[in-house]
């Protein structure tokens, strides 16, 4: 089933919807976050740019400080990874597509570590 480019998408959001529902069978739910995704990829490419435009450092009355859109980019490769990992799509490689998923493990306490 074709599912049509949503409107709005720039080029990277455009390949990234068009290269996962090219290749997988979605459902609404997953189409909804591969949405986002994009939305989010069209996102940090903006930010880039402007870092790319602006420079990593921002002047400010507290001192030189890291551009405000090289913290929002590393904030949407944080959200576009967790919702690229919520649609559970295979990598290529076959190695590491059989591999299990990572467990969350607690911190053990200083104690427990003797």
């Amino acid at each position: 089933m074709e599912h049509k480019t949503p409107s709005g998408l720039k080029t990277g959001g455009r390949k990234l919807w068009r290269s996962v529902t090219d290749d997988y069978e979605l459902g609404q739910h997953e189409l909804s976050i591969l949405l986002e995704a994009a939305r989010t990829l069209d996102a940090l490419d903006e930010l880039e740019r402007i870092v790319r435009d602006e420079g990593v450092t921002n002047v400010s009355p507290q001192g030189v400080r890291a551009h405000p859109a090289l913290v929002e980019a590393r904030q949407q490769r944080v959200t576009l990874a967790k919702l690229v990992a919520s649609l559970r799509i295979p990598f290529e490689d076959d190695q590491e597509a059989t591999r299990t998923p990572q467990k969350r493990v607690s911190i053990r306490s200083v104690s427990a570590i003797r």
